[in-house]
């Protein structure tokens, strides 16, 4: 019977891995940080295949130094950084470009424009939540309008969003 559980935290600054037993005792933990991307003043962005790699090289040394086999565990839980947002294409699982991170501000203008026309509420009865650049839905919107080769992709239904 496997008898750990593996916990995946992929954050914005690092990428860990713990295993811990049924019991809930910590076997060990792996960690490792990923490049803070400042293009601009407001932006800020990680590159996905960077944070890909990082969670791959943490689960490894994880497995490695607790000696234990990929069998033994029982279920994988992960944390992200929830607003963090990137568009990429399904069959090859490339990127269209670098994760807007939740702290980015570029949206600014555009949340404002909307808050404009329709109030700072204006989805919160659909979404719960409140007009602002934190969240995801602006940053796609961003992207598409930004992104000509990730707009035809999502227009052809050859894109991924999360």
């Amino acid at each position: 019977m496997a008898k750990y559980i593996a916990a995946i935290d992929q954050g914005t600054t690092s990428t860990r891995a713990m295993l811990f037993d049924r019991a809930g005792k910590v076997h060990g933990m792996a960690q490792r940080e990923h490049q803070q991307i400042y293009p601009r003043p407001g932006w800020v962005e990680h590159d996905p295949l960077e944070i890909w790699e990082r969670t791959q090289q943490v689960v490894r040394q994880l497995i490695q130094e607790v000696g234990v086999r990929p069998g033994e565990i029982a279920a994988v839980g992960v944390t992200n950084q929830r607003e963090t947002s990137v568009l990429w294409d399904p069959e090859t699982g490339r990127p269209f470009g670098r994760a807007i991170v939740w702290q980015d501000t570029r949206t600014a203008d555009l949340c404002a424009e909307l808050a404009r026309e329709g109030g700072q509420d204006r989805f919160r009865r659909q979404t719960g939540l409140p007009l602002a650049t934190y969240f995801s839905g602006p940053k796609l919107r961003w992207i598409l309008d930004n992104d000509a080769d990730a707009r035809r992709a999502a227009e052809s239904g050859r894109a991924l969003f999360g």
